[in-house]
């Protein structure tokens, strides 16, 4: 078993964000849980710019804060991942990128894009109906999903801070696509997303690293860490 993981943490860091002081306690929490070391870089966006240099790294976490300041390298980092089978989490912005990914590079909808930064093309990520900034929603997993696996049942309540989502005009095509929409709110709308036929593959619209400021591990980020040590 691997004692080191080196996981890139895809995005813009700024430290006022509550979900990137989050981040460093869930991964101390993760590596003292499985007694390993977690060597975590933070890649600015914009430095994503060659495949060639992420061949480093185990796993990748593509984290909230978006707009991120190059939408190009976050993509990026995500096709990676997805294509090389490294072990993958999104949260918040990373859910919004993972679907812009998989629209654009496996759906083949070149003008997909995101409703925050766009004005044009086929915008799968649009503002949602009730915006969920500081706010909390339960969420229910497929039983069979990785969500449901990692947190042990199939309902939890999670906090929020974003403004965006899944389009609800573009709901269905992606369903009908092998991305497994496997968390819903109670009104059903997509909160978790899964890629099947992956090592690990997991994006959320909630913020799970949150617990980790109360001193929980957050269960997702054990299960991805735990994916880079088989």
């Amino acid at each position: 078993m691997k004692t080191t993981v080196r996981l890139a943490l895809v995005g813009d860091y700024q430290p006022a964000i509550t979900a990137h002081q989050a981040i460093p306690a869930a991964l101390d929490l993760a590596a003292k849980h499985f007694n390993i070391t977690i060597q975590s870089h933070w890649l600015a966006t914009e430095t994503i710019t060659d495949p060639l240099a992420l061949q480093q790294y185990d796993a990748f976490w593509c984290v909230p804060g978006s707009p991120y300041r190059s939408t190009e390298g976050a993509l990026l980092a995500i096709r990676y991942a997805r294509e090389q089978q490294k072990p993958f989490l999104g949260t918040c912005g990373g859910f919004q990128h993972a679907i812009i990914d998989y629209a654009r590079n496996v759906m083949h909808w070149q003008d997909a894009g995101h409703g925050e930064t766009d004005s044009q093309g086929r915008l799968v990520i649009a503002a949602l109906a009730c915006e969920m900034v500081e706010k909390k929603g339960t969420i229910t997993f497929l039983a069979d999903s990785l969500a449901a696996q990692a947190y042990g049942r199939y309902e939890v309540e999670e906090g929020y801070h974003c403004r965006y989502g899944i389009n609800p005009e573009f709901q269905s095509a992606l369903e009908a696509e092998p991305l497994r929409m496997t968390g819903h709110d109670a009104a059903g709308e997509i909160r978790t997303v899964e890629l099947p036929h992956h090592p690990f593959y997991v994006a959320t619209l909630f913020q799970p690293e949150r617990a980790a400021l109360n001193g929980q591990l957050p269960p997702l980020v054990a299960a991805l860490i735990k994916s880079t040590l088989n």
